[in-house]
Parts: structure tokens; C-alpha cells; sequence
């Protein structure tokens, strides 16, 4: 079943990677390192300037929504393709044809509390969000408005 964009995004981070608090120092930040094709073309064909995202930390102790991010402007070339010594370069990649893009993401709030994993289950209206399925590794993936509005209220705690 082909999955529907809506222009409202779920991200995944590690936070010993990068977590919220580290976009809420930085203020904006290259969504670099991703290294999947589906999500490339999401980030690079179908995320637009001003959509929001969840920020979800996994792999973690307490899995869930931590905040959100916005998109900052078009999709660019990711810089780390191009690094000999980043993790995520490929050799591959030229600047004349990158083969992996990116947005930057701008911080825009933390939560309070975060909208765990649990809650998310135990919540209505987020049955069906594409986090929450099981086999669904993509580290960027659509939600819909009615989602994103239930994690944004769980989140700020209405």
C-alpha cells in the first residue's frame, strides 16, 4: 500500500545523535546522513519550506515525540555525501550529480513531557500512524494533519 504524503512529517533521530535539545541550540540544521532512497525522495520531492515535523527519539529508553521542527527551505545536496571522512560519504556522489539531498529542519518548540510510544498506542486517532506499524524502519515519513494535531495537543499537554 503506497504511502500518503500530506505535508506533515515524522522524523527519527537518535539522541545520542542529534535530539531536540540539539536543534534547539543550533536553531537549524541540515537533515544530513540519511542513506535510504524512498526517504531521499521524500526530503528532496516532497517536503516543501514551513511543513512541520515530529522530532521522535528511538532507540532510546523512553521512544516517542519530543517536539517539532519545521522545514527550513528546499531540499540541497547533503553535504556529508561529499566528505571523505564522514560516515555517510559516497564515493559514488559527485557535485555535479549528488546522489543523496536534504533539507535544513529550524527548531520551533520542545515538549513539556514527551508523547511516549505507549501513549501513542493508547491514544485514538493514532491507530493508524505509519511510526506505530510494525516493519516501518523509514527515519522520515508522512503523518497526517489529524495526527500531527493529536501529538501536538498530547505534547503541549491540552
Amino acid at each position: 500500500m503506497p504511502i500518503e504524503i500530506t505535508g506533515y512529517w515524522l522524523a527519527k533521530t537518535e539522541p545520542h545523535v542529534y535530539s531536540i535539545d540539539d536543534l534547539a541550540r543550533d536553531g537549524e540544521t541540515e537533515w544530513d546522513g540519511v542513506r535510504n532512497y524512498q526517504v531521499r525522495n521524500f526530503m528532496r520531492d516532497r517536503m516543501n519550506p514551513g511543513e512541520k515535523i515530529l522530532i521522535y527519539h528511538s532507540n532510546t529508553k523512553v521512544l516517542g515525540v519530543y517536539g517539532v521542527a519545521e522545514v527550513a527551505g528546499p531540499a540541497h545536496a547533503d553535504s556529508t555525501q561529499f566528505d571523505p571522512d564522514s560516515r555517510y560519504f559516497d564515493a559514488r556522489s559527485s557535485r555535479d550529480n549528488p546522489r543523496w539531498w536534504c533539507p535544513d529542519f529550524r527548531y520551533v518548540e520542545t515538549f513539556a513531557t514527551p508523547v511516549t510510544r505507549q501513549t501513542m498506542k493508547e491514544t485514538g486517532g493514532l491507530e493508524s500512524i505509519n511510526v506505530m506499524k510494525r516493519g516501518m524502519r523509514l527515519s522520515v515519513m508522512p503523518v497526517t494533519e489529524e495526527e500531527f494535531e493529536i501529538i501536538l495537543r498530547l505534547g503541549r499537554g491540552e
